[in-house]
């Protein structure tokens, strides 16, 4: 066994916006090898199989049939669209050849549109594209099962080794290494014990790992209890998790499936937007944003005179928030308090309505001016952060960002929360706003979110936001 609480404390940091971000430098070269091979390869077989279609087509000569620039755009559309499916990705060594037939149909298809877009008053040669479409789908498929036949050789081999280490209770442990060893790829460095994965030794337990150059980790179902939260601690440290299986356990959702051997295993992805989800997010932000700017510039002037008139102080209310990754950013609010409002914070804590005191929340808030309380009973006083959307602080829709005052409150599963932007309005806000007294209450909304997050989602909380600030639901 290994013994691991006796290592120090290691910071691991990692920008999880990036789909890199968690790629550990050290696999990173070979995992990059084996990308730019796939690529080469598809490139190569969709103009191989342009090039036959067009070699074998009608009479007639069209510039999208002869010209360079098209099969330029082949390879832009074609690897694009297999990339923005996946199909690329580094954690997955074996060919999903069901989504590959059906990503380069779609793209075969949406190509077809351009050229008849391009050349509307000309005939199309359908037979060419047909044809195309064939060769393309056998010639990419065969190319990926020749990659999947000569890595499971390697494998056999002993040529590719992939380093891992193996977490799991005394009584799966003889089960759990013949499992690992019947895949025949992997180089099993070390098995310890689930108490690895309590709270004083986890730190250690990724220094060791990190040490030993290991990025993948097998741990049995019934040693990982926050699976979770420890799926996204190892994830975040560029390690990854796969939990091995027992038998009629209900696993959680959006678990990705893979085999070892014919024993299915699961991957519990961490709970983070990032990647192509995290840029597909941020330009629907910025595009709003710009929108709802133009549009409200009427009312912040309105709003801002109001303030003036209303109290002495400055119109603006500005603090430090902890946003992406625990990072500190300025907050911009409209004004709602007297100005003296923080230094009476400390005599009102006792007040507070929040059970467990993480955040502090007071009903009759005796610091909050006249136009202050009918701003925030229809939560205008939160449009100035649409600025600090704009600068990529803050995102429309995501868990709400707190001061450094209730994030030193946190417990350590809170921080899940830190690995996305920071949003307006969020799941919480339209599940009861203030009326929600428990942080942890809030803190599994934050996180439902996360794991279920899409545009759609982000929509229907925006839509749901307007109802919920017109009808005052839980506001003060």
């Amino acid at each position: 066994m290994v013994t691991i609480s006796s290592l120090p404390l290691v910071d691991f940091k990692s920008d999880l916006r990036s789909a890199k971000g968690t790629i550990r430098k050290r696999v990173l070269a070979f995992r990059l090898f084996r990308v730019a091979a796939l690529i080469l390869l598809d490139a190569t077989s969709l103009i191989l199989a342009w090039r036959f279609a067009a070699f074998y087509k009608t009479l007639s000569e069209l510039p999208w049939t002869v010209q360079t620039p098209f099969e330029l755009l082949i390879l832009t559309v074609e690897l694009g669209m297999i990339a923005f499916q996946g199909l690329y990705n580094v954690r997955i060594y074996h060919c999903n050849y069901r989504r590959l037939i059906t990503t380069v149909s779609l793209s075969n298809l949406f190509l077809l549109l351009i050229a008849f877009f391009y050349e509307s008053n000309l005939y199309i040669s359908r037979s060419t594209f047909l044809l195309f479409w064939l060769l393309s789908l056998a010639f990419i498929c065969t190319a990926r099962f020749l990659v999947d036949a000569v890595t499971r050789k390697l494998c056999k081999l002993g040529v590719i080794r992939y380093s891992v280490f193996l977490i799991t209770d005394a009584e799966e442990k003889e089960s759990s290494i013949k499992l690992i060893e019947k895949e025949n790829c992997y180089n099993l460095l070390g098995v310890t014990e689930a108490s690895s994965l309590d709270r004083h030794n986890r730190e250690g337990m990724l220094e060791f790992l990190y040490n030993q150059d290991i990025f993948e980790v097998f741990v049995s179902w019934n040693a990982i209890k926050k699976r979770l939260y420890i799926s996204w601690y190892f994830l975040s440290a560029g390690i990854t998790l796969r939990i091995l299986p027992v038998e009629r356990e209900v696993v959680p959702s959006k678990s990705i499936l893979w085999m070892i051997g014919e024993v299915p295993c699961l991957t519990i992805p961490a709970p983070i937007i990032a990647g192509s989800d995290f840029w597909v997010k941020r330009c629907f932000d910025v595009f709003c944003t710009i929108i709802l700017l133009l549009l409200l510039s009427p009312l912040y002037l309105i709003i801002a005179l109001l303030i003036k008139l209303d109290s002495p102080g400055p119109i603006f209310f500005r603090q430090n928030r902890i946003g992406l990754h625990c990072k500190q950013f300025t907050i911009w609010k409209f004004r709602t308090m007297n100005t003296n409002a923080e230094k009476l914070l400390e005599t009102l804590e006792a007040k507070n309505e929040i059970k467990d005191g993480i955040l502090f929340k007071l009903k009759d808030d005796p610091r909050i001016t006249r136009i202050g309380k009918f701003l925030r009973l229809y939560s205008l006083d939160e449009l100035p952060q649409l600025f600090n959307v704009l600068l990529g602080e803050m995102s429309l829709v995501g868990p709400r960002p707190h001061s450094i005052r209730d994030v030193k409150r946190f417990q350590k599963n809170h921080y899940i929360r830190q690995e996305v932007l920071p949003g307006i309005t969020g799941l919480w806000q339209v599940s009861g706003r203030s009326n929600i007294d428990n942080f942890e209450d809030g803190v599994k909304l934050d996180i439902t979110y996360i794991e279920n997050w899409s545009l759609w989602l982000d929509l229907k909380i925006l839509l749901k936001t307007v109802k919920v600030v017109l009808q005052k639901t839980g506001a003060y």
